[in-house]
């Protein structure tokens, strides 16, 4: 399994990343287990809200290079987890990389402590940030993204709640999360369902208008000669060619 048993708390159901040999990277098995956990909580009317966490140091590691997911079922994953009509909450202790940060862009509250860096490493394999831009862009500053998406510099929980990457970031991630989780178990169902549709509504929009030409573009990327060198590299522990 690449994902934990589901564990259930006073209607706060938590799915946790559990795939350390590959630092809970993105594989098709991954994509799958987690889109199935996801229509689980989605139809349980005992689930007002789902938490996202993960074991070990690092939340999500990105694609896994040697297994990746269809970019259309990735796309697929993340609109899921926006459209969910429950509440989904990022618990973040550990490191986010690249699609992992597509995770966090489609969660509704992230939270992560000082353990987490962020980076979008996609342009030093010779890719791009393509279709976890449908929720990271609407959501997060523009400034902040161009720099990030260009350079594939790391950076703190505490810029990623500056840029609106998270929500918060917080010394105790579950001392930070403890109100935000009462106030999600007060609201009733039709409530959270309702003002999700509200906050949701633009990210939606950006998947409809723009997904097709995103996963072609990341198809096309991964299949070109200068991302097989970057893979390649990486996985070697080497500088790609193109470095100076």
């Amino acid at each position: 399994m690449t994902l934990a048993a589901p564990t259930h708390e006073r209607g706060i159901t938590t799915l946790t990343l559990d795939s350390p040999a590959n630092r809970n990277a993105l594989s098709a098995r991954l994509v799958g287990e987690l889109s199935a956990a996801l229509a689980e909580c989605g139809a349980d009317d005992s689930v007002r809200a789902v938490v996202l966490t993960h074991t070990g140091n690092t939340f999500c590691a990105g694609a896994d290079l040697t297994a990746p997911p269809d970019p259309a079922a990735f796309v697929a994953l993340m609109r899921q987890i926006v459209a969910l009509p429950k509440p989904v909450v990022a618990r973040v202790t550990g490191h986010v990389r690249a699609g992992g940060l597509g995770l966090l862009g489609a969660c509704d509250i992230s939270a992560a402590g000082p353990a987490a860096t962020f980076a979008l490493t996609e342009s030093r394999l010779g890719l791009a940030p393509a279709v976890i831009s449908l929720p990271l862009l609407p959501r997060t500053d523009p400034r902040a993204a161009a720099r990030y998406y260009l350079t594939g510099e790391r950076f703190d929980a505490a810029e990623a709640a500056r840029i609106s990457l998270i929500t918060l970031a917080a010394d105790d991630v579950d001392d930070a999360l403890a109100p935000v989780l009462d106030g999600l178990r007060r609201a009733s169902p039709q409530g959270l369902r309702a003002s999700k549709e509200l906050v949701t509504a633009s990210v939606l929009e950006t998947f409809e208008q723009h997904a097709e030409d995103l996963i072609a573009r990341s198809a096309a990327l991964f299949a070109s000669a200068e991302a097989r060198e970057g893979m390649t590299a990486f996985l070697e522990r080497r500088d790609p060619a193109w470095v100076w």
